[in-house]
């Protein structure tokens, strides 16, 4: 299992497009084989910036997701409002604490 972040920084004008857009979806990619878990936060101070958390069970799991149909229709909804590139990260947890 490893997490996968993503940063997202979004036209202001265009959050509420994405939030709406990733509230149709959400339950579609914590569904796909392979992620076990999904979050949305948003930055405190640049509202128009958000990060996704994921969990993979397998780097094929992830790819998988990233060549599917699911993807693709997400995607193309999504980068039209971004007003910078993305930036992605496959991280390993080594501790967690609660």
């Amino acid at each position: 299992m490893f997490v996968r972040i993503v940063k997202m920084s979004f036209d202001p004008s265009k959050t509420d497009e994405f939030l709406a857009n990733f509230e149709n979806v959400k339950d579609k990619i914590r569904a796909f084989e392979g992620c076990e878990f999904l979050e949305l936060y948003r930055d405190k101070n640049q509202p128009n910036i958000f990060f996704t958390y994921s969990y993979w069970a397998t780097d094929d799991c992830l790819e998988t997701y990233r060549n599917s149909e699911l993807f693709k229709n997400v995607w193309a909804q999504t980068k039209p409002l971004f007003n910078d590139k993305p930036q992605a990260w496959s991280v390993d947890k080594l501790h967690s604490l609660n």
